[in-house]
């Protein structure tokens, strides 16, 4: 037990273990702390006052990865046993290092206090706090039990914020942790060389993104909850591709200004240091699901109301249901192809790195995968605009023999009804209605109809009145864009909302130059992520396809003018969706405007609306950055709802079926 005076004249009774939260309290009193010999005074960090300074702006800067978080056996305060990387990658993390007998002012307690200071604050900000989680991990198992860390933590456990506390079964257990975060411990000594009971350690917190790896490293000098919190919101900027480091001249523009929504950019495991990727491995997914009726009750800024067909009202129930459809790779002939295998969620839900749609056994797509955000507002869907309801397109890809490879509808029906997992679901979504051509359709509009995205940085600044929400690059771009680049033409652009399209479909020359135009010899064939080898076309012809024939909309009409005419895309999240064109062939947003400045590949069915803009470099690079604006905020949202979706259990269809410990079939 131990007596602690504090101002006024109080005295606390309290257990040794519970000295850490009292301190904070303490310090809250007083300006400074009374060490033996009394005559000394102990100052006390930056992280208990005021900075001293104005932190930088958060999305003014950049916090690069600086290495992976490491992974571990750690115990819950319930006494439940867990894995570190359990707790990373649906939120950020701010991981601390603490033992509760700890009596350094600086350091332990700092670190709690500071985290506290955190808490407050952003229990006031719930939409900032649902994305944050602060893990405090005792480095002293053999005091801190599970039972302490409980005490210790329901000190915190009011408001918004999550708060984890951990511990371990043994030190043999933490070690590899400790030694993995670069947090050293050793004993303390008394002047009879006794140990104390006491820990010397340097005070470390750590910043993790949801890709789990390592982005800040705070020590005594910068531990203080105005770096901290804005380094957090400087992470969530990036998480919703808004470019970040904004100058005078609007964002930071390197890569077109696009910063990718998570996973980021994580090499592990390819073969280039210089090969981008937002793709995330099924078994590292955390997610989290999210209440996705809320865009049909209020849309988000910048967007009218969702259209709803009459005769398939959404429901929570259908949403659910088509979201597990979408997801599920058992609805393919092999079971290896789901929706989601082409419109994957991290990546825009199209596919960054294919140009074009590969389906079962490595088949050609000739297009590439059109993204699936704000798919509710097309009045034309697929690059050639063949069909008009979600409802009717979903079959498409279930039914080509290039894609999800289904003989018939039938068989698609058939192998739905076999999988005990959907038993009842259908029934309940359609009113005792089972697994049909029409339910399942509806049932997968239903959940497309939910993956809409808007108040972005342009919304609020345009829609909003929030004059500081872009940057002037961005500003200078969108009077282009409406203006002298005439992009505002086929990318409408209302009073009141902005679809960014004109639902029609048009010739730019591309179609038509991919077709007529002059093979290419020899051909980039990608042979792995971000490897190129050149091949001379008739040697890939020979073991291929060959050059897939399109001629666009003229293959629905017939009608010769319609040759080469594709549907107007919508250009919402258009910093996400990479690469660009109905061919892919455009590997970003610079390649497109130069494209069409310079007035696209004159042909007989030139759109009049194509022709050179006379845009100078400056001006183009002001158009990307327009663009990189169009992110909607609640891209996180989606995506972390789409991580916990299922994928599909193939034992639960085929015992034979095997996996590696990784999880991985």
């Amino acid at each position: 037990m131990l007596v602690i005076l504090l101002p006024h004249g109080l005295c606390l009774l309290v257990r040794f273990q519970l000295l850490i939260p009292l301190v904070l309290l303490w310090l809250m009193l007083v300006p400074a702390v009374t060490a033996a010999p009394a005559s000394e005074t102990v100052s006390l960090a930056p992280g208990y006052g005021k900075l001293g300074y104005e932190a930088p702006e958060a999305g003014s800067y950049r916090l690069p990865p600086l290495q992976n978080a490491a992974d571990g056996e750690v115990v819950k305060a319930s006494g439940e046993t867990a894995r570190l990387h359990d707790l990373y990658g649906d939120k950020l993390v701010l991981l601390s290092f603490i033992y509760s007998t700890c009596n350094d002012v600086n350091g332990c307690p700092l670190a709690t206090a500071v985290l506290a200071r955190i808490k407050s604050r952003l229990d006031k900000q719930p939409e900032v706090a649902a994305q944050l989680r602060l893990i405090s991990l005792s480095f002293d198992p053999e005091h801190d039990t599970p039972e302490v860390m409980r005490l210790y933590g329901n000190n915190f456990a009011r408001g918004a914020l999550e708060w984890t506390f951990l511990t371990t079964d043994s030190e043999q257990t933490l070690a590899p942790v400790l030694e993995a975060y670069g947090q050293s411990v050793m004993p303390e000594y008394d002047e009879q060389g006794e140990i104390t009971g006491g820990l010397s350690h340097i005070l470390r917190v750590v910043l993790i993104d949801r890709d789990k790896r390592i982005r800040n490293i705070y020590s005594v000098s910068f531990l203080h909850p105005d770096l901290l919190i804005n380094d957090v919101k400087t992470l969530l900027l990036e998480e919703q591709g808004v470019a970040v480091a904004a100058g005078d001249n609007g964002p930071d523009t390197k890569d077109d200004g696009i910063t990718p929504t998570r996973a980021g950019d994580f090499k592990a495991g390819y073969e280039t240091g210089d090969y981008r990727t937002r793709s995330v491995s099924v078994v590292n997914r955390r997610g989290k699901r999210a209440d996705l009726m809320q865009v049909l009750k209020a849309p988000p800024l910048g967007l009218p109301p969702v259209p709803v067909s009459a005769d398939n009202p959404v429901t929570g129930e259908k949403v659910e249901l088509g979201r597990k459809l979408f997801f599920d790779r058992r609805l393919s002939l092999n079971n290896t192809i789901s929706c989601a295998i082409c419109h994957i969620p991290e990546q825009g839900f199209t596919s960054n790195e294919m140009a074009l749609a590969v389906g079962i056994e490595g088949r050609t797509v000739r297009r590439n995968a059109p993204t699936v955000y704000n798919s509710a507002y097309m009045k034309r869907l697929f690059h050639d605009g063949r069909e008009y309801r979600l409802e009717h397109q979903v079959w498409a890809p279930l039914l080509a023999k290039n894609e999800m490879g289904n003989p018939s509808i039938a068989a698609v029906i058939n192998k739905i009804r076999g999988i005990a997992e959907y038993d009842g679901l259908f029934e309940a979504a359609f009113d005792g209605k089972g697994p049909g051509m029409e339910t399942i359709g509806q049932a997968l509009a239903s959940y497309e109809r939910t993956l809409v995205s808007a108040n972005s940085p342009f919304d609020r600044w345009h829609f909003g009145g929030q004059e500081d929400a872009i940057g002037e690059s961005a500003k200078r771009g969108f009077a282009l864009f409406t203006g002298k680049a005439g992009c505002v033409a086929c990318h409408q652009i209302g009073e009141s909302h902005a679809l960014f399209t004109d639902h029609d479909l048009h010739n730019t020359g591309l179609g038509w130059y991919r077709t007529m135009g002059p093979p290419e010899r020899p051909e980039k064939v990608l042979i792995a992520p971000g490897i190129y080898l050149e091949v001379d076309q008739e040697l890939v012809e020979s073991v291929g396809d060959g050059q897939l024939s399109d001629i666009g909309l003229y293959e629905v009409t017939q009608n010769p003018a319609d040759r080469w005419r594709y549907r107007t895309p919508g250009l919402r999240n258009i910093a996400l969706t990479a690469p660009y064109m109905h061919d892919g062939s455009m590997e970003s947003l610079t390649e497109v405007v130069e494209f069409y400045n310079g007035g696209g590949f004159a042909n007989e069915g030139l759109d009049p609306r194509i022709r050179p803009l006379g845009l100078s470099p400056g001006e183009i690079q002001d158009l990307v950055d327009f663009m990189a604006t169009l992110t909607g905020d609640n891209v996180g949202t989606l995506v972390a709802d789409a991580f916990a979706a299922p994928v599909g259990d193939l034992r639960k269809q085929d015992p034979d079926w095997t996996h590696d410990n990784k999880g991985n079939f």
